[in-house]
């Protein structure tokens, strides 16, 4: 008798076990977890609407200045002064560098002297030809050209302005508002009249080349806002807008985009980082950090009743923030936001102030 109650009591045991393991495979295949009573997570929550997103397309970019300008020295003479050094912010006009001045001044003088006595020699010609040199718009054209070469007048006109032309180069000036850069001639020696002296970068308009990629083509068009901040530390970051959108694509599937931008900290060459902002109108947006994985698919928790439900959704557009929810979400659900890491289905929640 003792047999068949122990035979009994077993049977119901297995039955229950049976069941539990049926369950737990059910569960298991639908790929849902449901939580077992426990202590109430600490979450906080959004109730999500339909709003502008901030569509953000990040890049590596190379900064370009649209205008530089490199200077020469014209003569190989003496370097006397040299007032900037690279780096500097020049203004338009401002003096950079100048020659030994002696030799230009000492030949201006010379082809001065040389014009002075053409033009004597000039008018004595004018004389023998019976016209007073004090009146010279009563010489005919001819009889006046015929006496300026003659008389040499012409050359030695020439060989002055040309002086006056010397000297003028021999102290070199900032053509537009920019930066030095590329100086490396020194006071006291010879300057090297095949090399540029310097060169000035505007800084006023410059530049900022990138790729993206081919699938991105469609979310960029001409005018979008861009914000280009340099690896360089301490940088600041600049504000800008594409200008040019390269019609090509090239082997690695990229398109070359180019934006204009403007900043005093920005060099010639430098790298930076290219973020392109677009505000994308009618969406569903959801912080990252209520997006999270489970088995590699995205999966978002919402808030019913206290406790937070299982929701598969699907992700579109993001930026360094946020994701916008394309499918398993409905406008007005409250969504949790943080202390979803280790919720299930189901699981008691309790809502952060």
């Amino acid at each position: 008798m003792k047999y068949k109650r122990l035979f009994l009591f077993i049977i119901p045991a297995a039955m229950l076990m049976s069941c539990s393991n049926a369950a737990e495979r059910t569960t298991e295949e639908d790929g849902v977890e449901t939580a077992l009573p426990q202590e109430e997570a600490q979450v906080t929550v959004m109730t999500v609407h339909r709003q502008a997103f901030n569509h953000e397309l990040v890049s590596n970019g190379k900064v370009t200045s649209q205008q530089y300008t490199d200077l020469y020295f014209r003569r190989a003479e003496v370097v006397a002064h040299v007032y900037v050094k690279n780096g500097d912010y020049v203004r338009r006009g401002q003096k950079l560098a100048e020659l030994d001045l002696f030799p230009f001044e000492n030949e201006l003088t010379q082809r001065k002297n040389g014009l002075e006595q053409a033009t004597l020699e000039m008018q004595d010609v004018l004389i023998g030809q019976g016209y007073a040199p004090d009146h010279m718009e009563a010489v005919p054209a001819d009889v006046l050209q015929l006496a300026r070469v003659k008389s040499g007048y012409e050359q030695q006109k020439a060989l002055y302005e040309a002086a006056q032309h010397d000297l003028q180069q021999a102290t070199l000036t900032a053509p537009m508002d920019g930066r030095v850069a590329n100086l490396f001639q020194k006071p006291m020696n010879m300057a090297n009249t095949s090399e540029a002296f310097c060169r000035i970068v505007g800084t006023g308009s410059m530049e900022v080349d990138f790729n993206l990629l081919e699938s991105e083509l469609s979310l960029i068009k001409i005018g979008d806002k861009v914000e280009v901040t340099p690896y360089a530390q301490g940088a600041n970051s600049v504000q800008g807008s594409v200008s040019e959108i390269n019609p090509l694509v090239d082997a690695n599937g990229m398109v070359r985009v180019r934006a204009r931008v403007s900043g005093r900290d920005l060099f010639d060459g430098m790298n930076v980082r290219v973020s392109v902002k677009r505000a994308v109108p009618d969406q569903l947006v959801v912080p990252k950090t209520a997006v999270v994985l489970r088995s590699d698919r995205q999966v978002l928790f919402t808030l019913e009743n206290g406790r937070a439900y299982w929701n598969y959704v699907k992700t579109g557009l993001e930026n360094l923030t946020e994701y916008t929810i394309i499918d398993g979400l409905e406008e007005g659900k409250q969504v949790i936001v943080t202390g979803n890491v280790n919720l299930a289905h189901e699981s008691p929640v309790k809502i952060e102030n």
